[in-house]
C-alpha cells in the first residue's frame, strides 16, 4: 500500500511539472508579436494604411476620409514616404525589434515621432504614440 501511494505522489508531481513545463513554453512562443523589419518593408518596400485608431483612454475614433486616404511606405533602405491627396512628407525610420521601437525621423524637419510597436506581422501593424493613442494599419 505504501508503493501504491508513493507511485501516485510521483505522477501527480510529473503531471504538475509537464504542466507547469508547457505553460512556460506557450507563454514565451506567444508573447513576441513585434515581427522583423524586413515584416515592416519587405523586400524594397511595403505600403500601410490605416484601419482604425483608438485614443489614448481606449475609445473608437472615427478615421477621417484624409486619413482613409494617407498611407505610409517603408523602404527596405531605410527611408519612408507619408501621405495621401495632395501631401507628403519622407524621412528615415529605425525599428529596433528588441525594445519594440519604431521611429521615424521626418526630412528637412527636425522632428522624429516615436512609436512602441504592439504587434508587427506580415499584414498587420499596432502602433502605440507617445499620448497613449494607438493605430492599427494593415499591409496593401
Amino acid at each position: 500500500m505504501k508503493i501504491s501511494m508513493k507511485k501516485n505522489v510521483l505522477l501527480g508531481f510529473m503531471k504538475s511539472a509537464m504542466m507547469m513545463l508547457l505553460m512556460v513554453v506557450f507563454v514565451s512562443c506567444g508573447g513576441d508579436e513585434a515581427g522583423t523589419e524586413s515584416m515592416l518593408s519587405g523586400t524594397s518596400s511595403k505600403t500601410w494604411k490605416a484601419k482604425k485608431e483608438t485614443s489614448a483612454a481606449g475609445d473608437k475614433e472615427k478615421l477621417t476620409d484624409a486619413e482613409k486616404e494617407q498611407n505610409l511606405q517603408f523602404y527596405a533602405d531605410g527611408r519612408f514616404a507619408m501621405g495621401g491627396a495632395s501631401t507628403l512628407q519622407t524621412g528615415t525610420w529605425t525599428y529596433d525589434q528588441g525594445a519594440k521601437k519604431l521611429t521615424l525621423l521626418f526630412e528637412d524637419q527636425n522632428v522624429s515621432e516615436n512609436f512602441d510597436v504592439l504587434k508587427l506581422s506580415d499584414d498587420e501593424l499596432r502602433l502605440r504614440a507617445g499620448d497613449g493613442s494607438e493605430m492599427v494599419m494593415e499591409a496593401e
